[in-house]
């Protein structure tokens, strides 16, 4: 894919995400754009930083591996945003900035051990799965403030927000009473004032639905198909 076309559609992403923050007045900074890069090769990568992405999010520990290794020097953001086993918690948190999906106090536990280990506090967010979809992960709506209780005992993680997946729709605005819930959720925990826990970001809306996210408290969208084009 040429450089122009990866720079013209994050222009265009970049547009309308600045036209969904101001239509409800949202400093469109507070919007961060999260690049969703699994099976997109390094250069079209290195095509989209050049182009001013700076956060990427990736979905499997092996690949991102492989990718972050080839951009040690760049001043990016890696974001993991895929379903995490245990046993890969120790690969993630020497990779990631930020871990979207959370969604067991076994899964915290193990990030809190291998974070412990080298030293660093991993930031995380929890998953939550609104829509009750069998094929989707997270945490029950009604067992997340619970499970955030739990993980701020734990002196190596630190929750900043929330994420969810709602079901796919043709039509964005069917998605988002599951962005509003996860917002009122996210409002819930941060009056409870528990120490550890910062409900400063809500990951939600992807391609199709990241406008109705916005409107509805989103600070990132992660967005892959509409940079990048169709996943190779």
């Amino acid at each position: 894919m040429e450089q122009a076309s990866i720079k013209s559609r994050l222009e265009r992403i970049r547009g309308r995400i600045e036209k969904s923050a101001t239509s409800c007045g949202r400093d469109p900074e507070d919007v961060k754009l999260v690049a969703v890069s699994k099976t997109i090769p390094a250069e079209s990568i290195q095509e989209a930083i050049e182009a001013g992405a700076d956060i990427f999010g990736e979905n499997y520990i092996q690949e991102a591996r492989e990718k972050i290794a080839v951009f040690p020097s760049h001043d990016v953001s890696w974001h993991f945003i895929g379903h995490l086993q245990s046993n890969k918690a120790k690969y993630a948190v020497k990779l990631f900035d930020l871990i979207h999906s959370v969604d067991s106090l076994k899964l915290a536990r193990e990030l809190n051990k291998q974070a412990e280990k080298i030293g660093k506090i991993q930031q995380v967010l929890i998953q939550v799965n609104i829509s009750m979809e069998t094929t989707k992960s997270g945490v029950a709506g009604k067992d997340a403030i619970s499970l955030v209780r739990d993980i701020s005992q734990l002196e190596y993680l630190s929750v900043q927000g929330l994420m969810t997946m709602p079901p796919y729709y043709n039509e964005p605005e069917k998605t988002r009473p599951y962005f509003s819930e996860l917002k009122d959720l996210s409002v819930s925990i941060a009056n409870m004032k528990i120490s550890n826990i910062f409900m400063n970001e809500l990951s939600m809306g992807m391609t199709g639905d990241f406008e109705a996210a916005i409107e509805e408290g989103a600070t990132l969208v992660r967005v892959g198909t509409a940079i990048f084009g169709e996943r190779y």
